[in-house]
Parts: structure tokens; sequence; C-alpha cells
């Protein structure tokens, strides 16, 4: 018995240098990539204010002061300046109060917010410091089906908690964002089977050489806890979207002018081709970057700067990384031919000027900043007038539980309001119906009760 058992152990031995994983091997060594990233991945700590509505629902004729109560909420960030730069994910940070930034020594610093990408779930913010340990950017598109990756962030308030595991798919669209405020959102994830729960959010995921490939953003889950399935967003989206917060305060985004198509088989047989592949230009839009390089209705995408290209996701996540005044290679097929040319990219307007932050004017009303939609929004949302919350500090409409970004299109009763109609909240008193949507929901009514 003890001599089969020895043999046993041999053979196990030998299988498993066979394949690689003798922990001894630098193939299967995560101890570096552990070591030189714990100390870059940063605990993140929020505030919020949340109103407390029983007394406004119930006895607000007794409760003339406002009541709310501060809840708190945390996750991971990645520092990527040694002067203090740190990349985490906009749902981590978005509509906090303050900011909490604790390192992995248990230093502890206020943050400030320089900018965010809700469409891509990525912020920036930054911490009074230098000399500060940081984490390389590694290239995500190199990355394989297969390859081994460390996810490091603060789970459950652990700090630096470090797990294993292998990538399992790139270019994942999960449809989990919704819309925001202008635009779709952005989704091209590297799914991993490497263990992620709440607080992972804004992390590193690194490969075993300890440089960031990607930001931990999501799970795959029906309970709120890691079920095998998490998904970071890639470090070269990652990358270009922080310089350009950094540098500009909103993010360059580059547009093909094209509405595309993936080309499955159904869509080849109407159209005559006999391979299934590449992206089918539906539509080539007049004056943009495609139209002026001479690409038309009809035309097959194939390859993207030598990238072949087949869904959505993986056109998306090209778009993504690239910037208004880039010149990019496109292969094609027009009518059975193959054709090539370079396409110089253009922003939203339409040519290669840096796009500013827009200047938003804020109309104060009972404690409460609000802008007017833009028009392009209101097309987007097929409404003629509204007005964003943009900030609610303690008002009637926050005690009601109106969070921002709330768009309000009607006050009691009254539709398409204007300016006049939202200044006229102030000489209210009672209850005041609001009607309006929040952008990744249905229509919301709510009662607010003005003293």
């Amino acid at each position: 018995m003890k001599k089969m058992m020895k043999n046993l152990a041999i053979v196990i031995s030998v299988l498993f240098i066979s394949l690689g994983l003798n922990a001894q091997t630098p193939g299967f060594d995560f101890t570096k990539a552990a070591e030189h990233t714990v100390n870059a991945v940063v605990h993140i700590q929020c505030e919020f204010s949340e109103p407390n509505s029983f007394y406004s629902d119930f006895f607000w004729f007794l409760a003339p002061q406002p009541t709310n109560r501060k809840i708190q909420a945390s996750g991971s960030g990645v520092i990527i300046r040694a002067d203090g730069y740190i990349i985490t994910n906009n749902h981590v940070v978005q509509d906090a109060e303050t900011i909490e930034v604790i390192l992995n020594d248990r230093r502890s610093y206020p943050a400030e917010l320089v900018g965010t990408d809700p469409a891509a779930d990525l912020a920036v913010i930054r911490i009074k410091e230098v000399d500060l340990p940081t984490i390389d950017f590694g290239n995500s598109d190199e990355t394989k089906i297969g390859q081994w990756v460390l996810a490091v962030g603060n789970p459950f308030n652990l700090t630096s908690t470090v797990t294993a595991g292998i990538i399992s798919a790139k270019a994942r669209n999960l449809n989990i964002l919704g819309k925001n405020m202008t635009e779709s959102p952005l989704e091209f994830y590297i799914q991993t089977d490497a263990a992620v729960n709440r607080g992972n959010s804004g992390g590193a995921l690194v490969d075993l050489d300890g440089k960031l490939i990607g930001i931990n953003t999501a799970i795959a889950s029906n309970t709120g806890s890691y079920a095998g399935y998490s998904f970071a967003i890639p470090s070269n989206i990652v990358k270009k979207i922080t310089n350009d917060l950094i540098n500009y305060g909103i993010t360059q985004k580059a547009y093909l002018g094209v509405n595309i198509a993936e080309v499955d088989a159904k869509l080849a047989e109407n159209i005559g081709v006999k391979k299934v592949k590449g992206l089918y230009i539906a539509t080539v839009i007049k004056d943009g970057a495609a139209f002026k390089a001479g690409l038309k209705d009809g035309d097959i995408i194939l390859t993207l700067n030598n990238r072949t290209i087949n869904t959505l996701p993986e056109l998306n996540e090209i778009m993504a990384q690239s910037s208004p005044n880039e010149k990019m290679h496109v292969v094609y097929e027009r009518e059975g031919v193959t054709y090539s040319t370079d396409i110089l990219l253009l922003n939203e307007k339409g040519n290669t000027s840096i796009i500013k932050p827009e200047i938003k004017p804020l109309i104060t009303v009972l404690n409460t900043e609000f802008r007017e939609l833009t028009e392009k929004e209101k097309n987007l949302y097929g409404v003629n007038a509204g007005y964003v919350i943009e900030k609610s500090g303690n008002s009637p409409l926050f005690r009601a539980g109106i969070k921002n970004g709330y768009v309000i299109t009607s006050i009691g009763g009254e539709e398409d309001i204007d300016l006049p109609t939202l200044q006229n909240l102030e000489n209210y008193k009672g209850k005041v119906i609001i009607e309006g949507f929040y952008p990744s929901d249905n229509r919301l009514s709510y009662y607010i009760i003005i003293l």
C-alpha cells in the first residue's frame, strides 16, 4: 500500500511538472505580482446622504427641519501616478459627498474628484501626496484567453486581498450599465474567474508581471456575491480615458460615422455574401469620417488597424482606445472585392478639435441645483423640455427620495415646464406632484412636501 501511494505521488508530481504547474516555476509564481501591486491598490470610502422620509411622509407638519442620514460605501482604486492620481469606477464615487482614500500602510487622505466617464464607468480622483507606489499599465490587447491573472482589491472592507484566476473570455457585453445622460454605455469587458466581491470595484486586474490589464468592475451573481465570473475594463481603454480626464476633464471620443450590424448567417444570406464575417455598414453618415474616406452603404468592414472585427463589442473596444485626429487603417469588402484605406477619425462635432467640458448653468431652487436639458438630451429622450437635478441638498425633493440625475418634466400636472415654472416651486405649500424619469428607468412620480 505504501509503495502504491509513493508511486501515485510520483505520477502526480510528474503530471504537474508536465503541465507547467510546479509552484516553483516562474509561470506559476504569483508572489512577484502580488508584492508589486498590493501597495498601489487603495481602499476608497465614500459618504452619501440618504433621506429619512418617515416624518416627511407621515408627520411632515411636525418636522420643520430636514431629516437625513449618512450612509457609507466602499470600493477600491489603483494609483496610476506617483503624485496622487487614482483610477476607480464611476459607480464607486458617483454622488459622494466625501471621498476618503486609505493606503495599504493605513495612511488616510481626503480625495477630490478629477473627472468621470459614466458611459465607461470610470473616474479619476486625486490625493495630495507624492512618491506613491504605482502600477504600470500593461497591454490588454495582448492578453489571451486562459492566461493567469490576479485580482487585487478590498472586498468586504478587507484590505489588500489578492485572488487568482484565468481570463475566461474577452470583449464581453453585459448590458449592465444602462443609458446615462448623454449616450449608450461602453461595455467590453475582460471576463475572469478570479474571485471578486463587493468592495473590489475599481481594483486592479494584473498579469503575472504585476502590470495593470484591467479595472475590476462587475460580477455575475444572483446573490450579490461572487459566483464564478467577474469582469474588468481593459487597461488600454482605462489608460486612454484616464489621460483624457486628467488632461482635458472629459473623454475625447472618436467616431467612424457609420451605422453597422454584425454579419450573421441570416444577414449574410440577405445581402448575398458567402462568408459570415465582418461588420455590415447599413448607413454611412454624410460628412462623417467613413464618408470622407470613401466608404459606402453595404460595405463590410473586415479589419481595423490590422485587428479582425466580427462583433460590435470588438469595434467599440477599438474605438474607445482611439482619439479624434488619429488615422485608422480599415480593410473592407465591396461587392466581393477587398479594399483598404485610412480613415481620419472625427469627434462628435465632425472635426478633430479638442472637446472641452460643457459649462452648464445651474439654477438653485429649494436648496437644489438644476440644469436645463440640452437640445441633444431632449432629442435623445423624446421630450420638449425638462430640468435635471445636479445636486440635491436638504430639500423637499431630497426628503421625498429623489436622487441626482432625475429629469423633471412636469410640476403639479403642468407639462413642458419652463424656468418660471421651476422657480415657482419656492411659492408652493403642502404636497406637490413631480413627474419625470431617471435616464436608465421608466417614468416615476413623486409627492414632495413643501413647508
